[in-house]
């Protein structure tokens, strides 16, 4: 006689069957980018950090999601610095068969009035507990269709404005008919993780015999994550009328004013929920937008993921459960001074190592070590430091070296003239003041940076900082932040405790450009009076602000706080947990 077998538990076997039914999934994460893991270039920086960091603690928490992005062959781009700072870029060579499954579902988009196929790979991240929450890249680049469209989902923020409007399409259009295709049919939420996807809702129109308008609203949240007018997406009419659909055409002109498609505002107006990424980007977007409902869900990062191996191994030793629950992180207060200090030398010899091997340039373990990376953006000011050299020197000369890293967009001139500055100033004064600019600034590097340095610097001009997750990351390692008063820095700074401001704090006229000059005289005035005094001085008061922007900031600044949130003030769902 045969005996069937069913394991030891049927009813945990019931559940993880029906975990992986997408009938059971009731949110999509719709993002333009997402960063799982460096080995998947599927990513130019934040948003996409974020993207992945959210879905991560989403499977750690068990809540019903899948994420929708593209694939993107050729990725951003691989970064070089020649002998004169300039920066080349070469595509990015990745194999997506090595990391992602490529399932059998194929759906069409209209662009330009023929049909572009779509399909998808799918990349399962599995949380702590074994719940699988699924990853969808939706890729042109096969048989069948032409050349030109093949190559539309090659490239992250590449090409121009048509490119962009067919990328567009095919995440917000393509992803939604892909997800249906593929047995979601009971989703209550999409959420746009920017309004890149935003084009979902003409599909959610379609979908209901465009009955009505304000239907959509019910199914929609929306993130909105720049303040920089420059960084929301804007069509023309003209543009439009040439690419998509004309039953499309004809309802995006009724749902959208006389001037084209923001896709900001598009997200604004068909989203029940709105959202900024901190208390004060919420309030910056509330005054940009002139809409009152922005939220604020302040951002996080995932803790697993950004704590190095040293403050891991501490972690799991005596504040058991932090992978789990992060918040657990505020007993950090009772580690070991010994333990703290042996963990971060440990992070910032393997930095040192690395640095040495990619750039041959040997920094000394001794030295104090502050850290700028991030987007080379011209209002992020990564020269800023540079504002007064001979003060610079006469400060930090023989105590402090620095390592920067970061990514100009190919097209931002501004920000290629950034790195160029730092190279020219790494020559000129790099013999007193060490001074390295790291090459491909990516989710690897990330780690081994935030973990690293000493102090993690942060100046942009104020209030264009919606956020800034690195200086979280480096919360989870100890590191302490010297930041500008904006985005979450606002809510983790407490002076002298988890870190130190730099300029002003924030007042009511904050569009209004204020002395760049004054925040340079005040970030050397801090290391010269307070920051290296203490570290050099005051060991045991540094460990202690160590410990504290570990208990104080990372148990808060993580995306599983973030995560929930969502599901409380946006999803409305509840979750399997731990």
């Amino acid at each position: 006689m045969t005996v069937m077998t069913y394991g030891d538990n049927i009813g945990s076997s019931m559940l993880k069957t029906l975990e992986h039914d997408p009938v059971f999934r009731s949110i999509a994460y719709f993002s333009m980018e997402i960063a799982i893991r460096p080995e998947i270039p599927t990513y130019s920086g934040g948003l996409g950090v974020l993207a992945g960091d959210i879905l991560k603690s989403a499977a750690d928490l068990g809540v019903p999601m899948a994420g929708i992005t593209l694939l993107y062959r050729k990725g951003y781009f691989i970064q070089h610095i020649d002998e004169g700072g300039n920066q080349q870029e070469q595509p990015v060579e990745w194999k997506p068969e090595e990391f992602l499954t490529l399932l059998p579902n194929e759906v069409t988009v209209s662009l330009e009035g023929r049909p572009v196929k779509v399909r998808t790979w799918v990349y399962d991240q599995v949380g702590q507990s074994g719940y699988p929450l699924p990853i969808y890249f939706l890729d042109t680049d096969f048989e069948g269709n032409s050349p030109a469209d093949r190559n539309l989902t090659w490239h992250l923020y590449g090409g121009d404005q048509r490119y962009r409007l067919c990328q567009e399409l095919i995440l917000g259009v393509g992803g939604l008919r892909m997800l249906r295709d593929l047995g979601y049919r009971n989703i209550k939420t999409f959420h746009l993780n920017e309004g890149h996807a935003g084009f979902l809702t003409l599909e959610l129109m379609r979908e209901q015999g465009y009955e009505s308008y304000e239907k959509i609203r019910d199914k929609v949240i929306f993130t909105t994550h720049t303040p920089v007018p420059a960084g929301h997406d804007h069509f023309s009419y003209e543009l439009i009328d040439r690419v998509m659909d004309p039953i499309f055409v004809h309802h995006i002109k009724r749902m959208m004013g006389p001037e084209g498609v923001s896709m900001t505002e598009l997200g604004l107006k068909y989203s029940r929920y709105v959202n900024g990424v901190s208390v004060k980007h919420a309030e910056v977007s509330r005054n940009m937008f002139g809409n009152a409902h922005v939220d604020a869900v302040t951002n996080g990062v995932h803790s697993t993921t950004w704590t190095c191996p040293g403050f891991a191994k501490l972690f799991d030793r005596d504040i058991p459960g932090w992978r789990n629950d992060p918040s657990r992180l505020i007993q950090a207060l009772q580690l070991s001074d010994e333990e703290v200090w042996k963990a971060h030398q440990a992070a910032k010899m393997k930095l040192l190592a690395r640095v040495l091997e990619e750039t041959g340039q040997e920094l000394d373990a001794d030295v104090f070590t502050i850290g700028f990376a991030r987007r080379a953006a011209a209002y992020k000011r990564a020269d800023l430091i540079f504002s007064d050299v001979k003060k610079l020197l006469d400060v930090c000369s023989g105590q402090v070296q620095f390592i920067f890293a970061g990514k100009a967009h190919p097209n931002d001139e501004p920000g290629k003239a950034l790195i160029r500055r730092i190279h020219s100033m790494a020559k000129e004064i790099g013999t007193a003041l060490p001074i390295v600019f790291m090459e491909n600034y990516d989710m690897s590097l990330g780690a081994v940076l935030t973990a690293g340095v000493d102090l993690w610097l942060n100046n942009p001009r104020r209030p264009r900082e919606a956020s800034g997750t690195s200086g979280m990351k480096c919360t989870h390692n100890g590191v302490m932040n010297f930041s500008v008063l904006d985005g979450w820095w606002i809510e983790g700074w407490v002076e002298d405790v988890t870190g130190w401001s730099i300029g002003p704090e924030p007042s009511e006229a904050e569009l209004v450009d204020y002395d760049e000059m004054q925040d340079a005289l005040d970030l050397y005035a801090k290391l010269e009076d307070k920051i290296l005094p203490t570290y050099y001085h005051q060991r045991d008061k540094w460990v202690s602000m160590m410990k504290h922007t570990i208990a104080l900031n990372a148990s808060f600044f993580n995306t599983h706080r973030v995560v929930k949130e969502y599901c409380e003030k946006a999803y409305g769902t509840v979750f399997r947990g731990l």
